[in-house]
């Protein structure tokens, strides 16, 4: 049972974390790592993090160039899906109508150019301990152009990860009891980026391990440390879709990639 005040409480940082397990069926998981693998807007990722994606990312970019992406990647994300009940927008679309009762405007975040996606879907390549090294999701809201509206979203970023595919053994999704401060990203040289923390920084610092599988979803403070643990066995890679979300102001939550 999916619960959106859990996930309200996750926004507002009153927990760290939530893992739901088998929000939607193994045929809607495989159908969407098969729609990924063989999408025409399959890339590869050039931005220092090993992966490929379908879809756009604020990341590193400016509000003209970001939504004109996410204008150009909405058929393929459309294609992901197919006639498939969306479990991301089914989350949107039950997350606004409960915000909307308390007098919270739920949206994508827009501009003059276009508006964000619902979801991008990224499958991690990294080699080593990590497929998807430490850190944290707030450096790059901080740090993001003036003419992002998302800017605004400067204290709790919350990160939604649908899971659609995953290793047997290995992929978990890490999370560190340590939520960074701007001196710590300085000192990690991650303060525009949040990626990525060094293990000598860590080795100190309590985690936990969720260990997701196919249909899973976890929503997680972005603003702690978090990685995922790389596979050991099998060939599946670990697929995500994922979101970002947060207030803007009391009254609005912004959603985007």
């Amino acid at each position: 049972m999916i619960s959106t005040a859990d996930i309200i409480s996750v926004l507002k940082g009153e927990i760290a974390g939530l893992h739901i397990k088998n929000a939607y069926s193994n045929e809607v998981s495989e159908e969407i790592a098969q729609n990924f693998s063989r999408s025409p807007g399959l890339n590869d990722r050039r931005d220092g993090v090993p992966g490929q994606y379908v879809g756009a990312s604020h990341y590193r970019k400016d509000a003209v160039n970001y939504f004109a992406d996410s204008k150009d990647a909405r058929p393929f994300i459309d294609m992901l899906f197919g006639d498939l009940v969306d479990p991301v927008r089914g989350i949107f679309d039950a997350l606004k109508r409960d915000l909307q009762h308390q007098g919270i405007e739920l949206r994508l975040a827009q501009s003059e150019h276009d508006q964000a996606n619902i979801c991008r879907a990224i499958r991690w390549c990294g080699s080593g301990p990590y497929a998807l090294a430490p850190h944290d999701d707030v450096a790059q809201v901080l740090c993001a152009e003036s003419d992002f509206e998302l800017s605004a979203v400067a204290d709790i970023v919350c990160g939604a990860q649908f899971l659609p595919s995953m290793a047997k053994e290995g992929g978990d999704l890490r999370l560190w009891s340590h939520r960074p401060t701007a001196a710590d990203r300085k000192a990690q040289e991650v303060e525009t980026t949040g990626h990525s923390y060094s293990t000598t920084y860590l080795e100190t610092v309590p985690y936990q391990d969720l260990q997701l599988r196919a249909g899973d979803i976890a929503l997680i403070d972005g603003g702690f440390i978090l990685g995922a643990t790389s596979k050991s066995s099998g060939e599946k890679h670990r697929l995500v879709l994922n979101s970002v979300f947060g207030f803007a102001r009391p009254d609005l939550v912004l959603w985007w990639t």
